[in-house]
């Protein structure tokens, strides 16, 4: 079965925003045995659009669009499609209900144009939006199957996964599916990973292995193509088997969405501890990445952000000479500034970073030189030293990615 993408928005074209719905589709229907033949980018245009669906009838089964379902007059995607099908638009009922729960709730009157975020094309299948009010439409139709999304990734990928995935799978059963799993690995680049793993890469059929370098990370996704869930869940344990005994200490989760961060977090909860952070060079990085999680108030009290030498002396109680002696960038500042987080926060684990984010030298430090400083609850305090390249931001996302891999690794010791 061939499929093919239809992204709607000027601002994509603009390169205002990036086209990240592409792939994450492309990945999905995958997995339901639909192979994606094009991907075609258009701005908010009727007669574009319409141009578009016109081609694609008559040489894919299923056309996904995805953008144009919101409230303004550019949002044109669902009018388009409805004129294409010669459907009218519908009011989904739960949609419009949602729509007005909304408003109720925000104390705020809804003015006319929100509610064609409530309408669907006559004949569809309503999808809900678990994140959002515009729903979206599954509609098949005598050429092809259309299926309309919302363009902000964030209300997409849950559409997408709650619902558009159960309704393809009745439009399009498959009699063999993709299966796959996504391993995590930090403090290993994709070029080391892919040498370690040469063997396995060179030799793949079925499980296939492919990494993909993000950021300070590398994901490995294995995928394999069977009519039997229980042999794909056997032959991914399998692979997965023979990647860990080659790289394994580098791994430390699961999943497209899951984080470093998260998996910190929940180590921590499992085993009733917590953290805290005195930070300087990061300005709260670190601090404001943990508060990003769901549920860590339960394992992260507060910390500090000490940027200046005074602050880390009033604050903290760094000590004066040890600044004068050693400097702010160096062993000795980080250690101090380690244990005393931990002792005004109480906590298991603490976690200091000073340093020179650049892009100019600190104290004849070369920009990029970080230290970062671990203290337990133990009594034990030790600080290393870091060399990250690059610009400002990315030392500083460098330094917190490290600070929450030796928490990691610091918890999982003590298993």
């Amino acid at each position: 079965m061939k499929a093919e993408i239809i992204a709607v928005g000027t601002e994509l074209l603009l390169g205002q925003v990036v086209n990240t719905n592409a792939t994450f589709i492309s990945e999905q229907l995958a997995g339901l045995g639909l192979d994606v033949y094009y991907q075609t980018v258009v701005g908010d245009n009727r007669a574009r659009i319409e141009e578009l669906l016109v081609l694609a009838d008559t040489r894919s089964d299923l056309v996904v669009l995805c953008g144009g379902l919101g409230p303004t007059e550019d949002d044109l995607t669902k009018e388009v499609v409805a004129a294409h099908v010669g459907k009218p638009l519908v009011q989904d009922p739960q949609g419009y209900a949602v729509l007005l729960e909304f408003f109720k709730k925000s104390n705020r009157a809804m003015t006319e144009n929100n509610l064609q975020q409530a309408l669907t094309i006559e004949g569809s299948i309503t999808l809900q939006n678990p994140n959002g009010l515009a729903v979206g439409s599954l509609y098949q139709g005598d050429k092809s199957t259309y299926l309309l999304l919302p363009g902000p990734p964030s209300e997409l990928k849950p559409m997408f996964r709650q619902c558009a995935i159960p309704e393809l799978a009745k439009v399009f059963p498959a009699d063999e599916k993709l299966y796959s799993t996504v391993l995590r690995f930090y403090g290993i680049g994709e070029s080391q990973l892919v040498t370690d793993l040469a063997e396995l890469i060179e030799t793949q059929t079925n499980p296939t292995i492919a990494p993909y370098a993000k950021e300070n990370e590398v994901t490995l996704r294995i995928t394999v193509k069977t009519a039997d869930e229980a042999e794909a869940e056997r032959l991914l344990k399998v692979t997965e088997e023979k990647i860990m005994a080659r790289v394994g200490e580098f791994f430390y989760g699961y999943g497209d969405d899951n984080s470093l961060a998260a998996v910190v977090v929940d180590l921590l909860r499992q085993a009733d501890q917590t953290v805290t952070a005195a930070e300087s060079l990061t300005a709260g990085l670190f601090q404001s990445t943990l508060g990003g999680i769901p549920g860590v108030s339960e394992v992260f009290p507060g910390g500090m952000v000490t940027y200046s030498p005074q602050s880390k002396v009033a604050v903290l109680g760094v000590k004066e000479e040890t600044i004068a002696k050693h400097g702010v960038v160096s062993e000795a500042c980080a250690k101090e500034m380690a244990q005393a987080v931990l002792e005004l926060e109480q906590t298991d684990f603490a976690v200091s970073f000073t340093g020179v984010a650049g892009p100019d030298a600190l104290e004849g430090q070369a920009a990029g030189t970080v230290w970062i400083g671990l203290a337990k609850k133990d009594g034990t305090v030790e600080a290393n030293c870091y060399q990250f390249n690059r610009n400002r931001a990315y030392v500083q996302k460098s330094a917190v990615m490290k600070g929450l891999d030796l928490i990691r690794r610091a918890i999982l010791s003590e298993k």
